[in-house]
């Protein structure tokens, strides 16, 4: 029990990352129906411009506390991925609305690339190490089960940022702008919408989201790197499409669900698959020296948590198309 409730615990943490990117996406896709690929490398681009500005910050005024130092690269890193964001749509999207499907996921793809190129050029190849701002020593709740500091804030935080978007896109102005546009652009144009800017706009906060997600995903683990934009962006498109692509809600539990799914898996299929188990006829000379000697041999390890959460996706895209809150996106004309 007290391991299943760890395992709870990183999964809820990891699955917050995940949720927040993974509504980049479906805004994006709800309105234009769009993947955007590079979604996961703005998440990049914004964890090390933090560090960046967190590094400088702590050079320049030493005696700054740690809140405010994390506040001012936090914020440094939502104004670059929210210009990013901005010019990414302006640049490489705004021109191919009209285009055959293939057109804009190419363009995305290569749109990821080229921001991977440029981090590595400005940032180099190395791993660099975050800056722990906010204390990692573990807390101990209940008995047997950990939790840091910054992943208390992880948690509290991505649920106020899920919610301020659900009453931004329910209960504002610009929200029904924004339902309006990915209901049907052209209606929404004649009855006065700036269906542009709503996009523009949707981008925006996309990647300003992406942002602080890369900044919990840097702080929870503790380093920074020019490809640490790729996993997480994928994961979170697995989320979107897992909770159903183009539905908010959808895009929060997908995340969720997939981050318990990976930190569950991780903690009891490694185990439960452990081939020394199996009887000593079925197992091979070299396995039985591996288990004689103390060792194990995990079919299903950890290292290789990433399947369970592609196996969940199969099943469910399998039995539920549209994911487990379906697809709010009407079919356009």
């Amino acid at each position: 029990m007290e391991t299943l409730l760890q395992q709870i615990v990183n999964g809820l943490v990891v699955g917050s990352v995940y949720a927040l990117v993974a509504l980049g996406y479906t805004m994006v896709y709800g309105i234009l129906g769009l993947i955007n690929f590079a979604h996961g490398d703005v998440l990049m681009v914004g964890a090390l411009v933090a560090l960046q500005v967190i590094v400088f910050v702590q050079k320049t005024w030493p005696a700054l506390g740690t809140i405010p130092t994390l506040l001012i690269g936090l914020s440094a890193a939502m104004i670059v991925c929210m210009a990013l964001g901005y010019i990414i749509e302006r640049t490489a999207y705004r021109r191919l609305r009209n285009a055959p499907r293939l057109a804009p996921l190419i363009t995305a793809i290569g749109v990821s690339f080229l921001l991977q190129t440029l981090a590595m050029i400005i940032w180099g190849r190395n791993y660099h190490s975050f800056p722990q701002l906010i204390s990692t020593a573990p807390l101990q709740p209940v008995d047997g089960v950990f939790i840091t500091p910054v992943q208390i804030i992880i948690l509290i935080s991505s649920a106020l940022l899920m919610v301020a978007l659900i009453l931004l896109v329910n209960k504002t102005r610009l929200g029904r702008a924004m339902r309006a546009t990915a209901e049907n652009h052209r209606v929404a144009s004649l009855m006065g919408v700036d269906t542009n800017k709503i996009i523009a706009i949707t981008f925006i906060i996309g990647s300003g989201l992406a942002a602080i997600a890369g900044v919990m995903f840097s702080s929870n683990y503790g380093v920074a790197h020019y490809a640490m934009g790729f996993t997480p962006g994928i994961k979170a498109f697995t989320a979107a499409v897992l909770g159903g692509i183009g539905n908010l809600g959808g895009a929060m539990v997908g995340g969720i669900v997939l981050g318990l799914v990976e930190s569950i898996g991780a903690g009891y299929l490694g185990s439960a698959t452990d081939l020394c188990h199996l009887p000593l006829w079925a197992q091979s000379a070299s396995l039985q020296a591996t288990c004689a000697n103390g060792g194990s041999f995990e079919l299903l390890s950890s290292n290789y948590q990433d399947i369970f959460a592609f196996v969940i996706l199969g099943i469910v895209l399998i039995f539920r198309p549209t994911g487990l809150l379906g697809e709010r996106v009407s079919d356009r004309a």
